[in-house]
């Protein structure tokens, strides 16, 4: 918890200004039931009608002071806590951002969307609390104890003895509850995790009649979050009844014993009035406290998980580029030439012309016990499409996933343009590829902004929105709905087809320019007359560039000038159509389940 309030450090001005409103508050609050006392001791006794509007006037005053440090140091708190939580979900989906895929698998989407809502927002409530009454109570409890003294040193000393049975209670109730929070917040992941899978797959549930078997899953899940908060919150609930049954009681002995010392003379009733509102004051200090010591095991755990992501170091990092000084460079007649690796990612960015290289790649996934891609060598050239293919689970998409480092490979190495991509920072990595999924994503917005969300700059003319369109074969399907290029596409493209999310997929990674195109299946949901007009026009768009097609269908590969066959990870077979029919036997095997005989030596 004290690593996160680190952050506070921009808001010192406004920490300072709650800390003087809050003293201010606390000394005006602490001063009101002595003037009282005098007003009855003074005044009422002695008939003094002036000395009672005197006094009566500057307890109204303070009263004053005292509601608008209380209203302007609420708001400063406010303003303050809001902000906080503003900056640790920023620095939370900052970090998020740099996960790689592996990170994202050990931590689980649900669980970090839990993460940067619920466990931030029990960060925000617990730092409002922190600031009005954190700091408000221990100013009321000290000078509280002080004036209590001031007026009856033994009616003091009994409301000290109950201070120490409070404490036990309290520190009880904390220690109890925060195992209690902890199992809460992972049921919370749970149940967003359960509730998340239903609606996506709200589709298949449906066809498949499974809504009663998901509403159990559900309910099981939110009966048992239901349970573990029911055991917490009636935790809490019993602590105030019993810190007010406390208070209660001991008022009752003060005005038991100050009746006493009244009767004998030894006080006075102004001075017992004030006693008590001076404990008062201290036991709300100690409820305040409570309430602090309610919130604080929740929030403690919610950031605890919050440090975690914060504290992952991503598995994938960009290169650590030297800083080479201006003497270290070398001359070469009247160029200089720099070491710094910098400058060769350079090239690499701006040298598509270069090509990509396997160089005996090996793969495995974490915790698996065998290589999903091993000893994967070959090279993708400009202007030749390179094509994937193998039975399912032949590791076609790990394979691809390792070119923008989503992982990052066991053995071996990936190079581009004679740099291996390790050295290479992921943001220029990434600027080099287009990628076309294999399950292809689109975001709430219009078509327009979906195609142009290739480009970094989001600055697509409508010509060449309309020209990838056309590429991509999604012109006519674009031009066909309500507003065209303007028209609004759903969450994840639900009110789209499988066949017109895959070529909106296209034309978005045609909008990027990219050195190295990535077809990841990217024709499956297309009919053969669409995916042959598509293939055709690519071969323009896509002719000086390195293109990797990873593909089911034997029909979209037959034409690639290097054909890899993949068979448990490995590469059983290398080359174009007519030599791998001659060569490879999986591959013979894949062509003649789905062509006929004639068709297989064409």
């Amino acid at each position: 918890m004290l690593k996160l309030l680190k952050n506070l450090k921009p808001y010192w001005l406004s920490i300072i200004g709650v800390i003087l409103f809050v003293f201010l508050q606390a000394i005006s609050e602490l001063f009101l039931p002595t003037l009282m006392s005098n007003v009855v001791d003074i005044g009422v006794v002695n008939g003094g009608i002036n000395y009672i509007l005197k006094i009566g006037g500057m307890m109204l005053f303070i009263a004053f002071i005292a509601m608008a440090a209380s209203i302007t140091g609420s708001y400063l708190s406010s303003r303050l806590s809001i902000g906080f939580a503003r900056d640790l979900r920023t620095m939370v989906f900052t970090k998020v951002e740099s996960f790689s895929l592996e990170d994202f698998n050990e931590k689980g989407t649900d669980s970090l969307i839990v993460r940067t809502t619920n466990d931030i927002t029990q960060i925000q409530q617990l730092t409002v609390t922190l600031f009005r009454m954190f700091l408000r109570a221990p100013m009321l409890f000290i000078g509280g104890i002080i004036m209590a003294f001031s007026k009856n040193a033994q009616l003091a000393f009994l409301l000290m003895s109950i201070l120490p049975i409070l404490s036990i209670i309290i520190y009880f109730v904390a220690k109890k509850s925060m195992s209690l929070f902890q199992a809460m917040q992972i049921k919370v992941d749970k149940l967003n995790s359960v509730l998340r899978e239903y609606l996506d797959g709200i589709r298949v549930i449906r066809a498949f009649n499974r809504e009663d078997y998901e509403k159990e899953r559900f309910d099981k899940s939110n009966f048992d979050l239901t349970g573990t908060a029911r055991k917490v919150n009636t935790l809490m609930a019993l602590l105030m009844p019993v810190m007010i049954l406390v208070l209660n009681l001991t008022i009752v002995a003060i005005f038991w014993l100050g009746s006493i010392r009244i009767g004998s003379d030894i006080m006075q009733v102004g001075d017992l009035m004030a006693f008590v509102q001076y404990a008062s004051q201290i036991m709300f200090s100690l409820i305040m406290f409570s309430m602090m010591f309610v919130m604080f095991p929740r929030a403690s755990v919610s950031a605890m998980r919050i440090n975690e992501v914060l504290n992952v170091e991503p598995k994938i990092n960009d290169p650590v580029i030297p800083l080479i000084p201006e003497q270290t460079l070398l001359e070469d007649g009247s160029e200089k030439i720099s070491r710094n690796i910098a400058l060769q990612e350079t090239r690499a960015e701006k040298n598509g012309k270069g090509h990509l290289k396997f160089d005996k790649v090996s793969f495995c996934y974490q915790n698996a016990k065998e290589y999903a891609v091993c000893d994967i060598s070959f090279q993708a050239r400009p202007g030749e499409i390179t094509a994937i293919i193998g039975s399912t689970g032949s590791g076609k998409s790990t394979l691809i996933n390792l070119i923008p480092r989503f992982y990052d490979v066991t053995r071996g190495s990936i190079l581009i343009n004679n740099i291996d991509i390790r050295d290479i920072s992921q943001e220029s990595l990434h600027e080099m590829i287009g990628l076309v999924p294999q399950k292809p994503t689109l975001f709430t917005g219009t078509v327009a902004e979906n195609i142009s969300f290739g480009n970094n700059s989001n600055q697509l003319s409508r010509e060449e929105i309309k020209r990838v369109a056309e590429v991509a074969q999604a012109a006519r399907f674009i031009e066909r709905m309500p507003d065209g290029y303007d028209s609004f596409i759903a969450q994840g493209g639900r009110n789209l087809s499988g066949g017109e999310k895959q070529r909106l997929s296209i034309a978005r990674a045609l909008a990027r320019h990219p050195d190295i195109y990535i077809f990841d299946d990217s024709f499956s949901a297309l009919d053969f007359k669409t995916e042959s007009r598509l293939r055709e026009a690519l071969k323009y768009e896509i002719k000086d560039t390195i293109v990797l097609i990873i593909a089911q269908r034997v029909t979209t590969v037959m034409g690639a000038e290097q054909i890899i066959v993949l068979d448990k990870g490995r590469i059983v077979g290398i080359g174009p159509h007519h030599t791998l029919i001659q060569t490879s036997e999986v591959y013979r095997e894949i062509v003649s389940s789905q062509l006929s005989e004639e068709a297989l030596y064409e």
